[in-house]
């Protein structure tokens, strides 16, 4: 199956996922992600026959912002519910926003380093040749 990147975590190009898979996505415990649901009305895993929480690719793309705001954001549940209660706050737009993340700045500044690296090395081969 394709990945599929949203945010600093790779997401399987699937429909449902258990709270297991959740769990290791986010890289929370299934309590807290279970806690979570309770707090953000943004978070709505459907049921299966057996019971069982299914998360669509929504419900994990808002996990992984709950948890990027109160994680690395410092945000409190609180304040992060303030955050989503916004009227105009849109998951799918907020997304598509922020796509360009920390990660693909990192790669792109790289990729200029390595350039000018070897611009760098090639004007040095040529004073050698020059002595």
């Amino acid at each position: 199956m394709e990945k599929e990147t949203t945010g600093r975590q790779h997401i399987p190009d699937k429909v449902y996922f258990r709270i297991g898979e959740v769990s290791a996505l986010v890289g929370v415990a299934p309590h807290v992600l279970r806690y979570w649901e309770s707090e953000f009305t943004l978070v709505k895993p459907r049921r299966a026959a057996s019971n069982q929480r299914l998360y669509r690719r929504k419900d994990v793309e808002a996990l992984l912002l709950i948890r990027e705001l109160l994680h690395n954001r410092g945000y409190t549940i609180a304040g992060a519910r303030k955050f989503f209660d916004r009227r105009d706050f849109d998951l799918q737009e907020f997304l598509q926003n922020h796509s360009d993340t920390d990660e693909n700045k990192a790669t792109e500044k790289l990729a200029d380093i390595k350039e000018e690296l070897r611009r760098i090395q090639q004007l040095l081969a040529l004073k050698s040749l020059r002595y």
